[in-house]
């Protein structure tokens, strides 16, 4: 990483993964203010600030958030200041692909913008985590449709160089139960894969029953992690955090 971005060394370019994506493979997302970075706010909420932020750090953070908007970050060490709302705070671990059996799977369909507003529908259906209205430039999503309705999807979000994080694991209650979480997985793995990228994905630690899954697939643990959304001092009162901020999420 940029010694403009961070005060300590990163050793592994997971290990701040919103950082090296946003100097790497997603650069032309990156908005910066100083040492803070972070994506437009309609494509994704997370940022990235140094691993021991001073005051200076969180001003601009602020700065890039405005009065009122929220500030989310994982592999975090620091608490924001004292008159910074907290609205999500959780443990997570982030897992990597160390074996998986990814293949293509003849039933997806490659989603983009023009899918977008049944994207967000099924989103709202399954609240995996946020999706935005251009969340979809951040990588391939493919989609499985039943009757000409999008009933399940995955996709890429982070980008560190060498990786890529599964992301936005949904399936509508309709069809659970029938392994499309678990096809998907494989399939965006499979496109992953053939870029010579290895996959990876963050879960909250209390999923267990997604974490359970992505071991038996082949994903591993490489660490632990929390995850934290902050509003700046300034704005209206905060709304709760729609869904959890923690990567893919597998239902069905």
């Amino acid at each position: 990483m940029s010694a403009q971005r961070s005060d300590a060394a990163v050793t592994h370019p997971l290990d701040d993964p919103v950082g090296t994506s946003l100097t790497g493979p997603h650069a032309h997302f990156a908005e910066r203010r100083g040492r803070v970075l972070r994506y437009p706010a309609d494509v994704t909420p997370w940022a990235a600030v140094p691993d021991r932020p001073q005051a200076a750090d969180w001003a601009d953070a602020a700065a890039l958030a405005g009065p009122g908007g929220s500030v989310t970050l994982t592999a975090f060490r620091e608490p924001p200041p004292a008159d910074w709302e907290v609205t999500f705070h959780a443990e997570g671990v982030q897992l990597v692909d160390t074996g998986v059996a990814a293949a293509p799977d003849p039933e997806t369909v490659r989603l983009g913008p023009a899918d977008v507003p049944e994207m967000l529908d099924l989103v709202a259906r399954t609240r995996p985590g946020p999706f935005l209205p251009r969340t979809v430039e951040l990588g391939t999503y493919l989609g499985i449709r039943r009757d000409g309705v999008l009933v399940a999807m995955a996709g890429e979000r982070l980008h560190p160089p060498g990786w890529s994080e599964i992301s936005g694991v949904c399936t509508d209650e309709s069809v659970r139960g029938q392994g499309l979480a678990t096809r998907l997985l494989l399939a965006v793995s499979h496109e992953i894969r053939e870029r010579g990228e290895t996959p990876f994905l963050h879960a909250a630690a209390s999923n267990v029953h997604a974490v359970r899954l992505y071991e038996s697939l082949g994903f591993a643990l490489r660490r632990r992690t929390s995850f934290l959304a902050a509003l700046v001092p300034g704005g209206p009162p905060a709304h709760p955090a729609p869904g959890e901020p923690a990567g893919a999420a597998a239902r069905g």
